[in-house]
């Protein structure tokens, strides 16, 4: 057999965390009217702060902690051009991304190859040796069953709570929120920066987890992915961890085929999951009207408080 079920599943859900913790990150930030093309630079600025943390504090709780921050001063410098500023959102992330790459490459400079402390793993070990279910569901970091708590957590601030009524109400009609007395401008800057961190902790996660190592542009389009699933996931929480699963589910196929050298050129494997990831979740988002109907109304409008 070329490829093992139960090993794939559990290399699944490892790369599809980075891209969800991303992706559910950059979901609330347009949920709440703003849309941040600069998760892609977020990601890398988290990877190497968290990995360069890491490595000198001898925890890797401090480096994703460290990750997150790293996310979050981006994403802060995002807030201040668009909120503050009024700059144009589109090009102010992709200025973000191009920022991050660049500077996170000179932050990274002598670490490759660093060693890294272990990864807190909830679960005993006796446990991970349990038929099938013990490698896929008990095996993994904690920061995994963070990563899906943090997708049940959102879907309930964003349908149960009065906070996730008003983060809606925000990006359907920031005027009108702004008329009931609610800060525009503050709630979409907190909502930045809980995606800035979301994109930040992906990425520390993906330098100290996944490749236990920096290497310079290591995010690999990551963060591109991590905003397709959010538009084609029609915004909402559920499938945009689908979609990730998808992603990943793919991405470490591809890997296996090429570990057992079928004859298919390592690029095209290369490529497969960006593009059978954004192929499948184009038919699944046919319907136009309904990804219409789910798209906050004010996506990208910058909000003038004298409006």
């Amino acid at each position: 057999m070329i490829v093992d079920p139960v090993t794939l599943m559990v290399a699944l859900i490892t790369v599809a965390t980075p891209v969800l913790l991303a992706a559910i990150g950059e979901l609330v930030v347009e949920k709440a009217g703003v849309l941040n093309l600069g998760v892609e630079g977020m990601m890398i600025m988290g990877a190497v702060c968290g990995f360069v943390v890491a490595h000198h504090s001898g925890s890797a709780a401090v480096g994703f902690a460290a990750g997150m921050a790293g996310g979050a001063a981006l994403a802060m410098l995002f807030a201040v051009l668009t909120q503050l500023l009024m700059a144009n959102q589109v090009a102010s992330g992709l200025a973000l991304t191009l920022f991050g790459l660049g500077l996170a490459a000179l932050i990274g400079v002598g670490y490759g190859g660093r060693d890294l402390p272990a990864v807190y793993r909830p679960f005993p070990e006796v446990w991970h040796d349990i038929a099938v279910i013990g490698p896929i569901v008990f095996s993994h970091s904690a920061l995994v069953y963070v990563a899906l708590l943090l997708v049940v957590a959102v879907w309930l601030v964003l349908t149960r709570t009065r906070i996730g009524l008003v983060l809606r109400a925000v990006g359907e009609n920031h005027d009108a929120a702004h008329a009931l007395g609610y800060k525009v401008v503050r709630i979409r800057i907190a909502a930045i920066l809980f995606g800035g961190a979301c994109a930040g902790l992906g990425g520390a996660f993906l330098s100290v987890v996944r490749v236990q190592n920096w290497l310079e542009g290591m995010t690999a389009g990551a963060g591109w992915i991590a905003l397709a699933l959010v538009v084609f996931a029609a915004w909402k929480p559920w499938r945009v961890l689908l979609g990730a699963w998808l992603f990943g589910g793919i991405a470490a196929l591809q890997l296996r085929l090429q570990a057992a050298e079928v004859g298919v050129p390592v690029a095209l494997l290369d490529a497969s999951p960006y593009l059978i990831t954004i192929i499948v979740l184009v038919i699944i988002s046919s319907d136009r009207s309904r990804a219409a109907l789910n798209a906050p109304a004010m996506l990208g409008r910058i909000f003038h408080t004298s409006g």
